[in-house]
């Protein structure tokens, strides 16, 4: 009888788990769309609402908690995203968080400050006057404070890391959570979907960047 009060119990857990499992897109409400504005998202020639999907991507931190995330971005990645991080969730991949950037007024150094996972932003990329991928919805930053941007300033080239204060993540050979690299299974969910990773680039590192080219 206890045994199949367990095997019971065990069936009821992973049945619940598995319908509390939340993985859905769907066009931006009113109420997202209202809070994008002046942040995220302002008037411009090359993305429009229409273009857009709000997610919303169940995901687990380093302490197994589950939480539900929001997530804009690009129509034609939606589905993809999706499936890669349903794939995330079922291997208790940890992701901190991933709320909208407008909570943190859209200011990128804030958000990946607080390790914050996110897609959509329309803004320009660091220290250039081209847009982001982000601001297309076409890229994806994943554990930014643990996996940092790595550039060197047109000035003097001196290194600038972003966000500051994750210098000490920079060494790459070091031990530490949410930490990005080639064996792990992020980057091969997104490269198999056909996303970049930034961490894999020259003259700068984007350890916490991955980004897909439309052709």
């Amino acid at each position: 009888m206890k045994k199949l009060l367990s095997i019971i119990t065990i069936w009821l857990c992973s049945t619940i788990c598995a319908q509390s499992q939340i993985f859905t897109s769907s066009a931006i409400p009113d109420s997202i769309w209202a809070t994008m504005q002046g942040k995220t998202w302002n008037k411009n020639p090359y993305i429009k609402r229409s273009d857009l999907r709000y997610l919303r991507i169940s995901h687990i931190d380093l302490e197994g908690r589950t939480h539900v995330g929001e997530m804009v971005c690009n129509k034609l990645i939606a589905e993809k995203l999706l499936a890669i991080f349903s794939e995330l969730y079922k291997a208790h991949y940890p992701i901190q968080q991933m709320r909208l950037p407008d909570v943190y007024d859209a200011d990128d150094e804030r958000q990946m400050r607080a390790n914050n996972t996110s897609c959509f932003c329309y803004r320009n990329i660091s220290e250039s006057k081209n847009l982001s991928k982000h601001a297309r919805g076409l890229a994806v930053d994943i554990n930014p404070l643990y996996n940092p941007y790595i550039r060197y300033s047109k000035k003097d080239g001196s290194q600038i890391v972003e966000p500051a204060n994750a210098r000490k993540y920079i060494e790459r050979t070091a031990k530490f959570p949410y930490k990005i690299t080639r064996n792990d299974l992020c980057y091969k969910l997104f490269t198999k979907y056909g996303f970049i990773w930034g961490g894999a680039w020259r003259t700068k590192k984007d350890y916490q960047h991955f980004e897909f080219n439309v052709r």
